[in-house]
């Protein structure tokens, strides 16, 4: 599963989502995680209001199962969670690696079902509709 940071330093989540100069992807599963790419962004990102500034980065992590911010906006979130990304924010800047050795002790163990939700992120939705028609 892919996971997205937004973050200034590309070493800690640090930045509200609508101000990152940078998005961090990584590809974690329950055995490690490996970088992919980091998004870069320029221009006047701090603009309120500025909806047409969040158009790159909803393209960037548009096949994410999560994204972690220091803050998000309200119009932003809707946006995040209307692509079925799980926003998640951090209290305090945080380093990228510490969540990915955490998130990856989570997907060793039990995940709690709104992780378990966004792991399925892409895949259909598989039912077995013949175990329940045999119940006639």
């Amino acid at each position: 599963m892919k996971v997205a940071f937004a973050t200034q330093d590309l070493q800690r989540v640090d930045a509200h989502f609508g101000w990152a100069k940078n998005i961090a992807i990584y590809d974690i599963d329950q055995n490690g995680y490996d970088f992919i790419q980091t998004h870069t962004f320029e221009g006047d990102l701090q603009e309120d209001g500025n909806e047409d500034k969040l158009a790159p980065k909803l393209e960037a992590i548009r096949d994410c199962a999560i994204l972690y911010v220091a803050a998000i906006g309200g119009s932003g979130a809707a946006r995040v969670v209307a692509q079925k990304i799980h926003p998640v924010k951090v209290n305090q800047p945080e380093p990228i690696f510490d969540i990915l050795d955490r998130l990856q002790d989570v997907l060793a163990g039990t995940p709690p079902p709104w992780l378990r939700k966004v792991m399925n992120k892409g895949e259909p939705r598989a039912f077995d509709f013949d175990e329940e028609a045999n119940h006639d």
